[in-house]
């Protein structure tokens, strides 16, 4: 008789209690703990993402409901709603970035294995943020307009496993470019990002450091040819490629800093794209799919805000917030780990709803991954007298 526990107690394993425990007390999140531990607290953050719970009564509530089946995941009793409230305001967020890249360096192990788009070795990162919108009476901390309160999630995708790499929360008015510029890459790092981070000066810096980039070219900005590349017999939609210079980074900055002005016609939509990168070898048309490729982030935060809990909040204290987010990137991480370990053709919205469905249902997560609609196993006369009390 093969028995499993249930769905949610499986996903809880891609966190190694001691692992967990090792990075609660790193961070002293129990040092004025009184019965409720930070595992207790996780586990209802957890269930709040995935059962897409709206509230604490929801969050307590739904955990309640399943109160029997809760020792399986290591906790005695659900949560009152004070107690969770007072963990998410006073416990630091910290704790949770810290699993949040201990269960990165999972993902990107098994990533590894996974075919890669383009034929280029170097590391391909996108970099973008996105507003939570909040309102500025409840989050008055969070500033952002006079009348309107936001924080800004900074983040960085790494395109192998398409996996959120990297965060940084701040407010709402923290410009994008003031994060990026305290950001350190690896050399030969291929960095991909919109508009909104054109700094000259930054450039120059990622050229100095042997960071390649790709971004598109602001329509005013002020430049010189120095000179005209030839195209490929079959250009395809690259119209010009030119080698550029910049005259406000030449009067600010002495070091040479030459970069590489591609035209791009998009037939779909039927418009010119300009695109700059400091990448003189690689060929105009693969600097466009780059960029191309660049929308994932986009789709990342669309999963993130339709799919998970980052657009309403169970505390309106900073700390809660960044907990609750740190979360949110945790169980994307993990549903990431499971969307690769499958063999069926899972797209990540149907796995977060199905998963949903599923959560408190003991049948074995890895051959339901792999086989969503077959009926589980029939239990035999003894398991179903077991069940039955009988």
């Amino acid at each position: 008789m093969n028995r499993v526990c249930s769905i949610f107690a499986q996903i809880l394993q891609l966190f190694p209690r001691a692992e967990f425990e090792s990075a609660v007390q790193k961070h002293g999140a129990e040092r004025h703990a009184r019965g409720f531990t930070s595992w207790g607290q996780f586990i209802a953050l957890l269930f709040c993402q995935l059962g897409h719970a709206k509230s604490l009564r929801e969050i307590c509530g739904g955990l309640a409901a399943s109160e029997g089946k809760l020792r399986h995941l290591g906790v005695p009793e659900a949560p009152a709603r004070s107690t969770l409230a007072y963990a998410n305001e006073h416990r630091p967020w910290q704790l949770y970035q810290t699993v949040f890249h201990r269960l990165l360096d999972k993902c990107q192990t098994l990533a590894q294995g996974k075919k890669k788009k383009f034929r280029f070795k170097n590391k391909l990162m996108s970099l973008d943020a996105t507003v939570i919108d909040l309102c500025a009476e409840v989050f008055d901390w969070a500033k952002f307009r006079q009348t309107k309160g936001a924080v800004k999630l900074h983040l960085l995708l790494d395109h192998q496993g398409y996996l959120p790499a990297f965060a940084v929360i701040t407010e709402g008015k923290k410009h994008e470019i003031q994060v990026a510029r305290r950001m350190r890459f690896e050399p030969d790092t291929m960095l991909v990002f919109d508009r909104g981070y054109t700094d000259y000066r930054w450039f120059a810096d990622l050229t100095a450091k042997g960071v390649w980039f790709v971004t598109r070219m602001k329509d005013n900005a002020d430049y010189g040819v120095l000179e005209e590349r030839e195209l490929p017999a079959h250009p395809g939609g690259v119209r010009r490629d030119q080698i550029v210079f910049f005259y406000k980074l030449e009067k600010s900055n002495p070091r040479e800093c030459y970069l590489r002005r591609i035209e791009y016609w998009d037939e779909k939509q039927e418009r010119l794209l300009v695109f700059l990168t400091n990448n003189l070898k690689l060929a105009a048309s693969t600097i466009a799919a780059v960029y191309k490729d660049r929308w994932q982030i986009e789709l990342l935060f669309k999963a993130l805000k339709q799919s998970l809990r980052i657009k309403t909040f169970v505390g309106t204290s900073a700390n809660a917030l960044k907990t609750q987010i740190w979360t949110a990137l945790i169980a994307m991480l993990a549903i990431k780990y499971l969307q690769m370990r499958s063999s069926f053709g899972w797209s990540l919205s149907n796995l977060v709803a199905l998963l949903r469905q599923q959560l408190f249902v003991y049948r074995d997560l890895w051959a339901w991954l792999d086989e969503p609609f077959q009926a589980p196993p029939a239990l035999t006369t003894a398991a179903l007298q077991l069940d039955l009390g009988i």
